[in-house]
């Protein structure tokens, strides 16, 4: 389907070659269709730096950075802040081996009808991630980014502020095992904390005005 695409790049990190980290492992995320080279030499995993390095990737202003996977159709409606956006995801410790602490191929069949199986958030809320919220500014149903999140305001706050389940600022791993791998990158200052989201918009909800929100199509 339309997300096997962005899970197949994101998951060709599981098997990249460490050998040549952090190289290797952003190389296989950030495009499938040439493995572009930083423009550094520059080896060291304590810098974050090196996912700015890839030209197929657009840094802003705040820090985060991304990429346009797939376009949704045209007339979708577009995510502002105050909107209820429904969405997939999966995410991946880039800076840590390219580790998946929530990886999936997508919603089979009628599953795509059933709200359970993605998250949610409205924007501005400040219950994401701070870098992914921004992200998701602007995007319509159907849209699928590649976002890279550094460690900091912009990414999940401490395990030590009191959520290391991720229940306060999400999006929450599904899995024991994902939370896991997520929390050890966060909690190790030894390591590249970066972290990349693939993200896709299911639908675009619209404050009705009465404290609730008009589904959208």
């Amino acid at each position: 389907g339309v997300w096997a695409a962005t899970a197949a790049i994101a998951a060709t990190t599981t098997t990249a070659t460490v050998t040549s980290f952090p190289h290797a492992a952003l190389a296989a995320v950030a495009s499938s269709e040439d493995n572009k080279e930083p423009t550094t030499t520059q080896e060291s995993i304590y810098a974050p730096k090196f996912v700015q390095q890839y030209d197929d990737f657009t840094e802003t202003p705040e820090g985060w950075s991304y990429r346009i996977v797939k376009e949704g159709p045209q007339g979708g409606e577009i995510a502002t802040v105050g909107d209820r956006v429904v969405f997939d995801w999966s995410g991946y410790t880039i800076g840590y081996f390219g580790r998946p602490f929530e990886a999936k191929g997508g919603p089979q069949g009628g599953a795509f009808d059933k709200d359970l199986d993605y998250s949610r958030t409205v924007l501005g809320s400040g219950t994401m991630v701070k870098g992914l919220e921004s992200a998701l500014v602007g995007m319509k149903p159907g849209d699928i980014r590649q976002v890279v999140v550094p460690y900091g305001s912009l990414s999940y706050p401490p395990t030590t502020d009191g959520d290391a389940t991720h229940d306060k600022v999400g999006p929450k791993p599904t899995t024991f095992s994902g939370q896991r791998a997520l929390n050890f990158v966060l909690d190790n200052p030894r390591v590249d904390r970066t972290l990349l989201f693939n993200v896709k918009i299911m639908r675009v909800d619209k404050p009705n005005g009465k404290g609730g929100f008009v589904r959208g199509g």
